[in-house]
């Protein structure tokens, strides 16, 4: 934390700033918190949350872009931390007069430097862990918390990926992972059974048998192998999931399916499911003294595509309230960051705020192998970012219904159109 202090008091004497806040991204996506405030008086170990949506804050993490405006106190100038595509929080600063763009300039180069304090000193305290969290968690949450990846985003030339877990209320112990080796992305999502501490340490079983396989250089059949054991001798049930790993030279995605939901594809605005032949779940125990032999399949994956893996909590409270391939196609023009976050959020709200399963969906935009540089400002690929689009209407939804076009069927499309304005309402709302 100090060193965090360092740079907001840093940039206060260099700019003669009257305030410099640093504000963090919590886990739900929803709001911020403000953790660090240098030329203000600090009180205590209660941090300032801020819903975040409908909010300027919320812009800035939308558009990766600095935002800047007069007030009766200075000019108020705000900046993303962000490290590849994973939006960490804000820079905030209040300076005496309109910055030059030397100023803001450095104050952008401040915030990319801020997003890699934060990253190093993160191994060393639970301050910025506390700060992500709006309540302390139950045993179960926090095992489940400390299995998923420390960035829950990432950019790089070839791909855009995020995943996002809405919990429910009794914890049962959905996972997603990803690694970037020099020429591989590994991708996997599980979801075993049970609730609470039961499932929290069976999760723990399965990601770490998963994990070490993949670190020993593992292809995705002995991943699984190895997960199906892992789990049956340590007898924490079963697990279905999903192994995926694509070349980033070739383009070359090959997947595993371990009872797992079919993973679902937007290509060139229509989304669909991606039929796979599915294996038994890990840790069944059918293999006797042979291994049971998990089938690797090529995955037909395409620059411009992208791919989404979910549990199938996302599928159980969906059900009938809205379309869950119209809501993919109405959000497909936001960044995977922003899309998961609708989608978790349209479950949480069809489920009434409180879900009996979790669901968890992690999202791929593939660019393609021929792809190879970043349009990188200050951590963010900003071409890939989101931002204003004018939004599809519902008198257009109705011109796809009478054969101009869209899909057949409107009823859902419209309804997973007023599903994105309605949450992006609720969750602007204070």
């Amino acid at each position: 934390m100090d060193a965090v202090d360092v740079v907001a008091e840093d940039l206060r004497r260099r700019f003669e700033a009257t305030g410099v806040s640093f504000l963090i991204v919590d886990l739900t996506g929803r709001a911020v918190a403000r953790l660090s405030t240098a030329g203000a008086l600090e009180g205590g170990r209660e941090a300032e949350r801020i819903p975040m949506f409908g909010s300027v804050y919320e812009q800035v993490i939308r558009t990766q872009r600095l935002y800047q405006e007069a007030t009766g106190r200075g000019q108020r100038v705000i900046v993303p931390v962000t490290n590849r595509g994973d939006a960490i929080g804000l820079l905030e600063l209040l300076l005496p007069a309109a910055p030059g763009e030397d100023v803001l300039k450095a104050v952008g180069e401040a915030a990319h430097v801020l997003a890699y304090v934060v990253i190093a000193n993160g191994r060393f305290t639970d301050f910025y862990t506390w700060g992500k969290r709006s309540r302390p968690p139950t045993l179960a949450a926090e095992i489940q918390y400390q299995l998923l990846p420390p960035s829950l985003s990432c950019e790089a030339a070839q791909f855009t990926l995020c995943g996002n877990l809405e919990p429910s209320e009794n914890l049962s112990g959905d996972t997603f992972d990803y690694t970037l080796d020099r020429d591989t992305l590994h991708v996997s999502v599980t979801d075993p059974m049970g609730h609470d501490l039961r499932a929290a340490l069976a999760a723990t079983v399965l990601v770490g048998a998963l994990r070490g396989a993949r670190r020993a250089g593992a292809g995705l059949a002995e991943q699984a192998r190895l997960a199906d054991e892992a789990l049956a001798a340590h007898g924490h049930g079963h697990a279905t999931g999903q192994l995926l790993r694509i070349d980033l030279r070739t383009g070359w995605a090959r997947l595993v399916n371990a009872g797992h939901p079919w993973p679902l594809r937007v290509r060139a605005g229509v989304a669909e499911e991606m039929p796979f032949e599915v294996d038994v779940p890990f840790g069944i125990g059918l293999s006797g003294d042979e291994p049971y032999p998990y089938r690797v399949q090529d995955v037909d994956l395409r620059p411009g595509d992208r791919l989404m893996m979910l549990t199938d909590g996302m599928f159980e409270h969906l059900g009938a309230e809205v379309d869950l391939l119209a809501l993919l196609e109405d959000t497909r023009d936001l960044h995977p960051r922003e899309a998961v976050l609708i989608l978790t959020s349209a479950v949480r709200e069809s489920a009434g705020g409180r879900l009996e399963d979790d669901a968890t969906v992690m999202c791929l935009d593939w660019h393609g192998p021929q792809e190879t540089q970043r349009h990188v400002s200050s951590g963010a690929d900003v071409q890939q970012a989101s931002v204003e689009r004018p939004r599809r209407t519902a008198g257009r939804l109705h011109a796809s219904a009478s054969g101009e076009g869209g899909r057949a069927d409107s009823g859902p499309a419209l309804r997973a159109a007023r599903t994105v304005d309605r949450l992006r309402r609720r969750l602007a709302a204070p």
